[in-house]
């Protein structure tokens, strides 16, 4: 343990809700009043886009000789915080940019995992933040930058991040005193001790390693687990090349579980045509074959409500809430399906109709005005999404499939056509896809996005098709998107 001559501390906890600020807010000050310290905490909650992020402020003073009590700030200032522990990698960076962290004074802790904010979700393309720059940042703009993977810690342990976050504080030794008065504060909280203790003892031990990002590995190929999938698979590496097979396998997992295996056959025999006019290393197959699989699994209502349905999906809820085994979980989501969604849904000869904007329309339109708060872990709203997912045996004949495969068929039929004279300009092509993606209002946008640059783009002279002018006009979209 450092000794330290410092009469004040100042302390930063950035995290998001649920993950225990609060209570690795009150540990801090429960060890430091063991001490014989003045300690006081605040919070101050933010509206975040990652259910709610709130700054905890804790601020320590050693006791007055004179009896006189400290005067304490509310909130962390700017180039006067010595230590920052953030819960998540967004949010150390969120900590540098507002100048909580100060080279030469501040201990910044923080995790490398990320917890994506909707804006970097609903982009068109990829709209993640950039994890090495936030890194390069936390380390020019700290004392001591101490990074880790704290998710995956508490995954590892079974325990909750604060406990992780307070070991690391612990063992960064920023604050002077000894392990054990940490170890103390949470066996007198009575909560969950045993496994915090676990916890404590991963963060600690890790404050004490490199800085490290937490890994983004390729996503495996899935196995082929059926006969069909097999089949499938043997089916595409006798068509396709080699180089394009990972992609594939994804893209033919995908297509089986949204329809079934005969329109996973459509998709090898739209790649094969488009692999006829490619050339080693085959980057335009491996892109179409991503491409391609996302276009045909477009999300409708049927898609949707499935995804919300599965079991695989719960327990993903349960997983990320920490919820214990016997304990119920409830889910309320708010929905607002449109007239419009329902027409697609339906046979095409009635969609159509309904979707003409007549009598039948104007009857119906009143109940899809308003959305509404549903609880999906109920038995009557699970049977309604149940009813819907089941409708996949009619998908073909609704009037969303008719119209995306009439799309999907004549985004190929371009894409052939320039690959047979510029692979490049045909590469870009493909990658157009990126801007139709989600349901409603975003993949509206999207699509008349895609629409209004492939009729500008089909009109200019043939030398004039480049794979400049397309990339330039997809970096517009999103940058407008």
């Amino acid at each position: 343990m450092p000794s330290s001559s410092t009469d004040r501390l100042s302390i930063a906890i950035l995290a998001l809700g649920g993950q225990g600020g609060g209570v690795l807010a009150d540990w801090i000050q429960n060890v430091a009043r063991g001490h014989g310290w003045v300690a006081q905490g605040t919070s101050v909650p933010g509206v975040a886009q990652r259910t709610g992020s709130t700054v905890y402020y804790v601020e320590l003073a050693r006791a007055d000789a004179a009896g006189r009590a400290p005067i304490m700030a509310q909130m962390p200032m700017p180039g006067d915080v010595d230590i920052v522990v953030a819960s998540e990698l967004m949010e150390t960076g969120r900590a540098v940019l507002r100048g909580f962290s100060s080279a030469g004074r501040t201990t910044l802790i923080g995790s490398t995992h990320r917890i994506y904010a909707i804006s970097e979700k609903s982009a068109m393309a990829d709209g993640r933040g950039n994890s090495e720059k936030i890194i390069a940042a936390a380390q020019e703009r700290s004392k001591r930058f101490i990074g880790f993977d704290m998710e995956a810690a508490t995954d590892r342990t079974s325990s909750v991040i604060s406990a992780i976050m307070f070991g690391a504080l612990a063992g960064s030794e920023a604050l002077p005193f000894p392990r054990e008065s940490f170890e103390q504060a949470i066996r007198d909280s009575g909560i969950a001790v045993q496994s915090n203790l676990t916890g404590f003892e991963e963060g600690f031990t890790r404050a004490q390693g490199i800085i490290a990002l937490p890994e983004e590995a390729e996503h495996p190929a899935p196995e082929p687990t059926t006969e069909i999938g097999r089949q499938l698979y043997s089916t595409a590496a006798a068509l396709l090349p080699q180089e394009a097979l990972h992609n594939v396998a994804h893209g033919l997992a995908r297509l089986v579980d949204y329809q079934d295996a005969n329109y996973a056959r459509l998709y090898l025999d739209r790649l094969r045509a488009i692999a006829e006019h490619d050339e080693p290393p085959y980057n335009l197959t491996s892109e179409a074959a991503r491409h391609l699989a996302l276009w045909m699994s477009y999300e409708d209502t049927i898609r949707v409500a499935d995804l919300k349905t599965r079991a695989s999906r719960m327990e993903r809820v349960r997983e990320e809430v920490k919820a214990q085994d016997g304990q119920l979980v409830s889910v309320t989501e708010f929905m607002h399906p449109r007239l419009q969604e329902l027409g697609e849904t339906l046979p095409a000869p009635i969609g159509r109709r309904l979707l003409s904007g007549g009598l039948l329309a104007r009857l119906m339109a009143p109940f899809f005005k308003q959305g509404r708060h549903v609880r999906t872990t109920g038995l009557r709203w699970f049977l309604v999404l149940r009813a819907t997912s089941a409708l996949r045996g009619l998908r073909r004949r609704s009037v969303r499939y008719v119209e995306e495969q009439e799309r999907i068929d004549a985004w190929l039929s371009v894409a052939a056509d320039l690959a047979s004279r510029d692979v490049e300009a045909a590469l870009e092509w493909i990658k157009l896809q990126q801007l139709i993606k989600g349901y409603g209002d975003t993949f509206e946008r999207g699509l008349r996005n895609y629409l209004a640059i492939r009729s500008e783009f089909l009109a200019l002279p043939e030398q004039d098709q480049t794979a400049a002018w397309l990339h330039q006009a997809r970096e517009q979209a999103f940058a407008q998107s």
